[in-house]
């Protein structure tokens, strides 16, 4: 009986530990909050990837009396990954050895280590390791004596093809606040206001269409995502754009998409179309064109239609719709036409619990704006009711996929 009064205290420990650390989620997405507003990633990026507490102090605005507090941010994030901790190597000056095989510090600062590897710290408070791999010091030093160092998820927030303005847009106030009204969402009958409006009293579109910061804060977003999942999509599935010789971009915002793909593919000729207040703050000097329009209205001619991540901002009927007037913008399939679909598809790819996790995440997320991340019985129903005679689905693209529809 205690044996088994044990297990089952085991199993509600275990429970109480998941319901914790799942409530707690919020935490590390504040911390990563933070780790992007004091650019933490760019101050270890310019000490080469790796660097001391002091260094990075000396490149963000942190008062003098929080870093300790930075100290800890600093372990949440190299617990959950976004960094990681390298034991930083001292230089020994000297040290001599007893006849037990202890060896002690010289005048110099040298540090000083037993014969079961264990050492310890002088009085200048230099930090050593133990055969475990353990620091230890006195003084004030100890930390200066780690190196926090970027990850291949820190490394996304550095260079050119940065996700920074994405995961901004992400954990924006803006963004986070509807959220929690969602269990008052969910009282009411549809059709009912999404969250952002219940939140904000108006649609996310429209705030976007009158408050140019907060269309910038999309926008950029946009860019962000497009720099750097397209030439990803290129190299895994450019066969998907050979023989283009015209493409239309829709919804396609100030155009990182088909900056890319103009770019892999010089003779194609890509255009953007988007609503005038987005097309109007369009880059100019480049290959791509840009025209104003509204996709529920028309879409202009072209050999092959883009849509990336737009369709999951919008219901079935309306998806349908698009979709139709897609259709007829482009020729028939025995003369190359298609649409080029890049989205969730909800169980595609690996088959990995994290993938499937940020997928169904991402379905419930897009509640802030009535939408929905479809699967491909969801999807192959609106292809179907738009008319189309077949598609293809490639999972290339981790938790996205790249889907070809043929008309």
């Amino acid at each position: 009986m205690a044996l088994n009064g044990h297990s089952i205290d085991q199993a509600l420990l275990d429970a109480e530990h998941e319901l914790w650390r799942t409530s707690f989620s919020y935490i590390k997405s504040m911390a990563i909050k933070s780790a992007l507003d004091l650019r933490l990633a760019d101050a270890i990026d310019h000490h080469g990837g790796a660097a001391t507490l002091p260094q990075i102090v000396a490149r963000v605005k942190v008062h003098p009396s929080k870093v300790p507090c930075l100290r800890r941010l600093m372990r949440v994030l190299t617990v959950s990954g976004v960094f990681s901790i390298q034991q930083q190597q001292n230089v020994v000056p000297s040290a001599t050895t007893n006849g037990n095989g202890a060896a002690t510090a010289n005048g110099n600062g040298a540090v000083t280590t037993n014969g079961n590897g264990a050492a310890t710290a002088n009085g200048n408070g230099v930090a050593t390791t133990n055969g475990n791999g353990t620091a230890t010091a006195n003084g004030t030093d100890a930390a200066a004596e780690l190196l926090y160092a970027l990850t291949p998820v820190s490394r996304l927030l550095v260079g050119s093809r940065n996700l920074v303005s994405m995961m901004s847009m992400i954990l924006d106030p803006t963004f986070i606040t509807p959220y929690l009204g969602m269990g008052a969402w969910f009282e009411h009958a549809l059709p009912d206001p999404c969250i952002f409006r219940q939140q904000h009293g108006v649609a996310l579109w429209k705030m976007a269409e009158k408050d140019p910061a907060f269309d910038a804060l999309i926008n950029d977003a946009m860019v962000s995502d497009s720099s750097f999942i397209m030439e990803i999509a290129i190299r895994e599935c450019g066969e998907v754009f050979q023989g283009i010789t015209s493409l239309m971009d829709v919804a396609g915002g100030l155009g990182a998409a088909s900056q890319v793909i103009s770019k892999a593919f010089p003779g194609m000729e890509c255009t953007v179309m988007d609503l005038g207040h987005v097309v109007a703050k369009a880059p100019t000097g480049t290959a791509v064109k840009y025209v104003a329009g509204d996709m529920f209205e028309s879409v202009p001619p072209a050999d092959a239609v883009f849509i990336k991540w737009v369709l999951h901002d919008w219901g079935h009927d309306d998806c349908v719709k698009i979709l139709k007037n897609c259709k007829k913008s482009i020729p028939s399939r025995e003369n190359g036409g298609k649409v080029i679909i890049m989205d969730i598809v909800v169980g595609a790819g690996p088959s990995g619990v994290k993938h499937k996790e940020l997928q169904v995440l991402f379905d419930l997320y897009m509640t802030i704006v009535d939408g929905i991340e479809r699967d491909e019985q969801e999807w192959k129903k609106i292809f179907q009711e738009a008319g189309f005679s077949g598609y293809q689905i490639l999972p290339v693209l981790g938790f996205r996929s790249i889907i070809e529809v043929y008309p």
